[in-house]
Order: structure tokens, then sequence, then C-alpha cells
């Protein structure tokens, strides 16, 4: 099955998990990037970005190219901003033609529950199925076996 890893990423730690989890599918990997950039420090950070994710924003995208027709999965990757899922993946999600895919999310945060985030993305795309999800507290910034276990779980659940 070929896969795709979408993937936001503000302070490295989704693009890690998608580098490591695209590795170990043979996964290819799409980067967002938003037109007008983010925030990465203080207090600027958490406001701009939180407003941005509860006012259920689409900031625009710097162009990609990639033909979606060739894959059979999409793996949706985020960090959670304020309980949800960070915009530029609305963007990506209400612009493409998604229909017919496979999903599955995985969600980076620097504590606490991703399963508001999980739940939003699910009912953006409209599927109620169950969803192989992952989340990881700061994978890059606090390496940890317990994640590198975690991402090999995932892996296998999609090979299964």
């Amino acid at each position: 099955m070929k896969t795709l890893i979408v993937h936001y990423s503000l302070e490295g730690n989704t693009a890690w998990t998608s580098e490591r989890i695209a590795q170990e599918l043979g996964a290819d990997t799409l980067r967002l990037i938003p037109k007008k950039a983010y925030p990465d420090k203080g207090f600027a950070k958490f406001f701009w970005g939180g407003k941005s994710a509860k006012m259920k924003e689409s900031p625009e995208l710097e162009p990609y190219s990639i033909d979606l027709n060739s894959y059979d999965r999409i793996i949706l990757a985020s960090p959670v901003w304020a309980g949800t899922f960070a915009p530029p993946l609305r963007t990506f999600i209400r612009s493409e033609k998604l229909a017919g895919k496979q999903f599955a999310f995985v969600m980076c945060s620097a504590g606490g529950s991703a399963d508001k985030a999980f739940a939003g993305l699910a009912q953006l795309l409209g599927i109620a199925e169950n969803v192989p999800t992952l989340h990881l507290i700061d994978p890059k910034s606090r390496p940890d076996a317990e994640n590198d276990r975690k991402i090999k779980e995932f892996c296998q659940k999609l090979h299964a």
C-alpha cells in the first residue's frame, strides 16, 4: 500500500516523527508550509497558533506538487494546538480530493491528550471508522525508548 505522510511542524517534533514513520513504512512525505509563518517563540507562539487553531482558520500554503491519486493511504501529522490540530492541515484537507483514501493520524504535543485533535480530524474528513492513531510527547526534544516502541507499534498496525 503506497503511503503519503502529510505533516505540519513548527518546532520539529512532528517532522522528526513523520520522517521516522516514513523510514519504517517506506512512505513519502509532504511538509505543509504556510505562506505566513507562525511565531515560534514566547507568548506570540501560543497566542497566534492557539487563536488560529480555535478559530478553525485555513492559512494559505506554499505551493506543493504531489499526485494524490498514486497514494492509497494518507497519514496526517500535526502538533496539538489548543486541543486541536494545526490549521495548515485544515487547508490541505479542504483543498484536496481525499475520498476513497485510508487514513491514520499522528499528533505530537508537550503533554496532555490528543483525543480531541484526532476527533476533529475525523470529523473534518467525514469519517467515522476506527482510524489508527499515534500520540507522542515532544519526541525530538525529549528522546525516549518508549516513543520508538510506539512508532514501531503504530507502523506494525498499518502493515497488518
